[in-house]
């Protein structure tokens, strides 16, 4: 009687853990593991995808363009709907360049663990949407990282041809001029209007 008791016992523990760390990983950690994307998930012609990066500065919303960088488009919101993105940091921040954020490290250096075709087509304006992405020399087809982006501060014309443009700032340009090295991006939604 005694070792049925006990046992009861301890598959209530068991139990009891695992929904304990399934509730952990639920608030703002990703437990999904994330792949390349090999082909664009299927966009409503019709309709706009807006990313809505909450950050510890205020809101930033970013008109997607999946007609011109569909796999990049595809991969950036696979990543906020799984939320990668949820807690991480803006790790570089360069006055008039650029405001960096998406690395899981905070170094400059990490990532979900592929890159992303180039998919090099739009212009760098003010508030472009872009994934940084490593030197030629280490990198000569100009593959994607997998998750950092950076936000224009300033049209940056001589990074068009280099970079992956997949999105365009439309509200929050204010935002984004405040953040600081080392401020959060609490969270990505995905707005389809």
């Amino acid at each position: 009687m005694r070792i049925k008791a006990a046992k009861k016992v301890i598959v209530g523990l068991m139990c009891f853990s695992i929904l304990s760390i399934h509730s952990y990983l639920g608030a703002g950690e990703s437990s999904m593991k994330f792949n390349e994307p090999t082909k664009a998930m299927e966009f409503e012609q019709e309709k706009t995808y807006v990313a809505v990066i909450h950050t510890s500065k205020g809101d930033v919303s970013c008109e997607l363009n999946y007609k011109q960088a569909p796999l990049s488009v595809t991969n950036f919101i696979q990543l906020a709907q799984g939320g990668f993105y949820n807690g991480l940091t803006f790790h570089r921040v360069v006055p008039n360049f650029v405001v960096q954020g998406g690395d899981p490290e905070g170094t400059g250096r990490g990532g979900p663990g592929y890159t992303v075709p180039a998919e090099i087509k739009l212009t760098h304006q003010q508030g472009a949407l872009a994934w940084a992405r490593l030197s030629d020399n280490m990198n000569p087809q100009k593959r994607s990282s997998g998750s950092q982006f950076y936000i224009a501060l300033e049209k940056i014309p001589y990074l068009d041809g280099e970079y992956t443009v997949f999105g365009q700032t439309i509200s929050g340009m204010d935002v984004v001029k405040k953040v600081e090295q080392g401020d959060v991006i609490k969270s990505i939604d995905i707005v389809i209007k």
